[in-house]
């Protein structure tokens, strides 16, 4: 884990470096200043020359100065190391969900991942500046502080070593308790954070339901018992701070004693001077506030270990499909097979999502898909551009097996309208560019005329120019599916699949799209899942899916004499359409 986090250093390693060589400076200089001054206040209790008194003074003054430009600069490399470290920690952690097939993705909820990305990265920010800065800082103060004291006081110095044992247990203790508590608050997080995407992404949905109450009720849950756990973890850190003001306090008094003891002795003559005591109190002071500082390191950091864990789960996480040694980099054709294959979403899952797929599309054909909801429609299109890997059995793409191909090359060539359609926020011409980065606006356009979208751009004020709002809110939903449908064309595939892609748009645009479809690019294997006969009827070929298993296959009079679901379905449709 440590080798990971460590990687996240790059450029900052000479901010991370220099961070703690200053603060060892600083801590140099700081424990002088209490040893000089302890001798000035001898030098003019005992009367010596002005010229004595000054040299110690400038001795003062230039210790403190070097302690304070050390510090400026401790805090400035400080803060360039821990800025930097967590900005590449969010970096890779971003590049490797990027990296991730949708097999890894569903280990992680999404509000979970947000919450590593945020939160957690925070806390490991937090801790990592604590450890090149306090975590240095104090047990440096705490040694040399504790060897200038013995230089002063000789055996008072011992004092302090009787505490530490005291504190050491005390923390441990604490540090047990607590890991525990974090871990479990720090899952809680993420329900609560899942709990406000569900809300917000399903606003409309929850307003139309009038379910605000209820959803304000359980968003108040969720933050109760990450409130419940926290406060319970705080109540146990608490410990620290009357743990360590004890143990500050046991030893001003033990030094207080003893040093009362050697001045005033039993003759009554004085055989401790008052400089050696002002230093041993500020010594003693010094690496109490240190032992007290490395409690709150130790808390800190407590806190850091569960979020770092949860980030290097992340970061540990090897995506389940991944370029082959010499990856095929040319994808022939558009044709596909399917040859026994068998798919399930987890090793865990009770059955298969498919079974016994065997299907074989040749290049240029246009293939209807068309079945009951669950029927595993959408998981046989996500195996051929390896969105998923088939359990078993193969699937080929242009005569090869598609774990063959490189990634990149494999999904330039097969686009995909999606299910839920997504537009990101930006301009239509920044959307559309999602296809092809480098598409002139005749192209562009030309995309649109296809999708019957170009109609619906030009009426709008600012034409392809118009800002498109997060998530496209300020679309229809039709009008999003064929600005989809436009993005994708832009890709110029070999093979097009549209994922229920026209359900928002009207037959008549339906029908419209399916006509210039197959003007323009007829050369385009195209797939087609809809729930509407009337969008597939056309098709080639239609297949028709129910349990995972391709129960029939033909065109769409074949089917009509053959398959009992199919002649179901478009009766269940005609009839409604009669009767409408």
């Amino acid at each position: 884990m440590l080798k990971k986090f460590a990687g996240a250093i790059r450029e900052y390693r000479k901010p991370s470096l220099l961070a703690p060589v200053m603060v060892s400076l600083e801590v140099v200089a700081e424990c002088f200043i209490p040893f000089i001054t302890s001798q000035l206040i001898n030098a003019i209790e005992g009367g010596n020359e002005l010229t004595v008194i000054l040299q110690y003074g400038v001795g003062l003054l230039l210790m403190a100065l070097l302690s304070l430009g050390f510090g400026i600069l401790a805090g400035y490399y400080c803060s360039v190391a821990s800025c930097g470290f967590a900005k590449n920690l969010r970096h890779d952690l971003f590049y490797k969900i990027n990296e991730f097939s949708f097999t890894n993705i569903d280990r992680f909820s999404t509000s979970s991942l947000v919450t590593r990305l945020t939160t957690d990265v925070t806390n490991v920010q937090n801790a990592y500046m604590m450890i090149i800065r306090t975590a240095v800082r104090c047990p440096f103060m705490l040694i040399f502080a504790f060897v200038m004291s013995i230089q002063l006081g000789g055996s008072l110095a011992w004092i302090f070593a009787g505490i530490l044992p005291v504190l050491g247990f005390a923390l441990f203790f604490i540090i047990w308790r607590v890991m525990p508590i974090f871990r479990r608050a720090f899952r809680r997080y993420d329900r609560l954070n899942e709990s406000v995407q569900e809300n917000v992404a399903g606003m409309r949905v929850v307003k139309s339901f009038v379910r605000e109450e209820y959803e304000c009720e359980k968003f108040g849950r969720a933050s109760d018992d990450v409130a419940r756990d926290f406060v319970r973890a705080e109540k146990i850190l608490a410990f620290n701070t009357p743990v360590m003001q004890l143990c500050i306090y046991a030893a001003l008094l033990l030094i207080s004693y003893f040093c009362a003891k050697i001045v005033i002795s039993e003759y009554g003559t004085t055989t401790l001077e008052l400089g050696t005591l002002s230093g041993m109190i500020t010594y003693s002071i010094q690496i109490l506030m240190s032992m007290m500082m490395i409690s709150m390191v130790f808390v800190m950091i407590t806190m850091a270990v569960e979020s770092a864990r949860r980030i290097a789960e992340v970061l540990s996480e090897e995506s389940t499909t991944t370029n082959p040694e010499n990856p095929v980099m040319e994808v022939a054709d558009g044709s596909i097979d399917f040859d026994d294959v068998n798919f399930r979403y987890s090793e865990a899952a009770e059955k298969n999502a498919l079974s016994d797929v065997n299907l074989h599309i040749r290049s240029g054909e246009t293939i209807g898909i068309i079945g009951g909801t669950g029927s595993s429609k959408t998981s046989l299109v996500n195996l051929i551009s390896r969105l998923y890997d088939a359990t078993e059995g193969c699937v080929r793409v242009g005569g090869i097996d598609v774990r063959q191909y490189d990634l990149e090359t494999l999904r330039n060539q097969v686009s995909v309208v999606l299910q839920k359609n997504l537009l990101f926020s930006g301009t239509i011409k920044e959307n559309l560019r999602w296809g092809d980065p480098d598409a002139s606006e005749e192209e562009m356009v030309h995309a649109c005329q296809v999708a019957q979208a170009d109609e619906f751009i030009r009426s709008f004020p600012d034409g392809y120019d118009t800002y498109i709002e997060q998530g496209g809110t300020n679309v229809s939903g039709g009008q999003k599916q064929r600005l989809c449908i436009a993005r994708a064309l832009l890709k110029k595939p070999k093979i097009l699949i549209f994922d229920d892609s026209t359900s928002a748009v009207d037959t008549h645009t339906d029908a419209l799209i399916r006509n210039a479809l197959r003007k323009e690019i007829p050369g385009t294997t195209k797939i087609i899942i809809a729930q509407r006969i009337s969008s597939v009827q056309e098709a080639d070929r239609i297949v028709v899916m129910d349990g995972g298993r391709i129960t029939d296959c033909g065109t769409h009079e074949e089917l009509l004499k053959s398959s009992a679901i199919y002649r179901e379905v478009y009766e269940s449709q005609t009839r409604a359409g009669g009767e409408n």
